[in-house]
């Protein structure tokens, strides 16, 4: 941590924070912006919904390897210019999706822009340890992940309202509009690094340090409990659309878009989540949120409208509960290379993306919303016990 960095009451504390909080939001409005759009894609290209959701899927996995590739050339060559980079080359493409008729295209610039993505978090917590003050570098940060929250929120609840007034061609258009507004500012705000010090050290050492951490079954273990949990999450938010586009509900795109707006509980439910743990401890806190979690997704079999809303808040709360405490458990697991520790929990949690946009429709096709969420709701709590109980026998917990 810096101790000479920027603090709060700095002007230049607050440029670091409102560059990264805005990047932060076009970078995942930019990714989720197709959610909610999967029923239009596969009307309009006539195509499965497991190729419609390959424009989420494939963006991730862009997403994932340019995590890895990045955050190496990150550590060597600096991080205020992966971060320009990523929201220049992320905006550009999306300008060229609207006017193609091939979706197999537009899935190859998915993946492109998912590689330029990952020039954000790859390098953002980074470059905030280094350059904001130790005493407030988890304001900065908090700042940034809330960011991550509300662009992913926003991205969906627009892209549905927009392309149900207009067309989702014209939202591309506009998300192209916002993203260079916000390259603009970004370039002009960012302040160039002050404490950055390139790596020394072989890209053998970093391959040798993610090699340590995949042979640890604990740490396997935790990785596996990233993926369920986005699995089981992005497969409700995927097949929801479709869900209430039908018997007995018939609802519009723009009208099943405000049931995105359940995701600002994640705003604020991951830091509470944070305070709670520190009173009743972190374990307790997330095997509650990992039910919440599962209640909130079972409640959505209901055939009430108000139910369904109620169960998507509960699910997100305790979604984020979970999820948040993980992450944060990382540091405790290892005694080194704690940072490409935190990068493979990244990379299993977007893992969990991808399985849950495009890996769920097999069970969709044979047993419609009814099954997969009562598959959805099992697993979470299910592997959550397992890790317990293994982590118990070798006295992790």
């Amino acid at each position: 941590m810096n101790q000479q960095g920027y603090q709060i009451n700095e002007s230049t504390f607050w440029k670091v924070a409102l560059s990264l909080a805005l990047a932060s939001f076009f970078t995942f409005a930019s990714i989720y912006a197709v959610q909610p759009l999967f029923p239009v894609f596969v009307q309009d290209f006539d195509i499965s919904i497991s190729m419609a959701s390959l424009s989420l899927s494939l963006t991730v996995i862009g997403l994932i390897v340019g995590l890895i590739v990045l955050g190496f050339l990150s550590d060597r060559y600096g991080r205020t210019i992966f971060i320009k980079l990523s929201i220049i080359g992320a905006s550009v493409p999306l300008l060229f999706i609207p006017i193609i008729d091939s979706f197999t295209v537009i899935l190859a610039i998915r993946f492109i822009q998912g590689f330029a993505f990952a020039g954000l978090p790859a390098a953002a917590i980074a470059y905030v340890s280094e350059e904001i003050h130790s005493k407030h570098v988890h304001v900065a940060t908090a700042l940034y992940i809330a960011s991550n929250v509300f662009g992913g929120m926003m991205g969906r609840v627009f892209a549905g309202a927009v392309t149900d007034w207009l067309s989702w061609e014209s939202y591309f258009y506009i998300l192209t509009g916002v993203g260079v507004v916000i390259a603009g500012l970004v370039i002009a705000l960012l302040p160039h690094s002050r404490s950055f010090t390139p790596s020394d050290l072989t890209f053998k050492h970093d391959i040798k340090s993610l090699k340590f951490h995949v042979t640890n079954p604990t740490l396997l273990l935790i990785f596996g409990l990233g993926i369920i949990f986005q699995l089981s999450f992005t497969g409700i938010w995927t097949y929801l659309p479709f869900y209430l586009q039908n018997s007995p509900f018939f609802l519009s795109l723009s009208a099943i878009s405000f049931f995105f707006f359940a995701y600002g509980l994640g705003v604020i439910g991951s830091p509470f989540a944070g305070w709670l743990a520190g009173h009743f401890g972190l374990n307790k806190v997330r095997l509650i949120g990992t039910f919440v979690f599962s209640i909130g997704i079972w409640m959505t079999l209901m055939p009430w409208l108000w139910a369904v809303a109620l169960g998507l808040c509960v699910l997100c709360s305790g979604f984020f509960t979970a999820h948040s405490l993980t992450a944060s458990s990382i540091g405790d697991l290892v005694t080194h290379h704690k940072g490409s520790a935190a990068s493979l929990y990244l990379v299993s949690y977007y893992i969990g993306v991808v399985f849950g946009s495009s890996a769920l429709s097999p069970i969709w096709n044979a047993y419609d919303w009814e099954g997969l969420v009562l598959i959805l709701g099992f697993l979470p709590p299910a592997y959550m016990l397992l890790v317990r109980l293994v982590m118990k026998r070798t006295k992790k917990v």
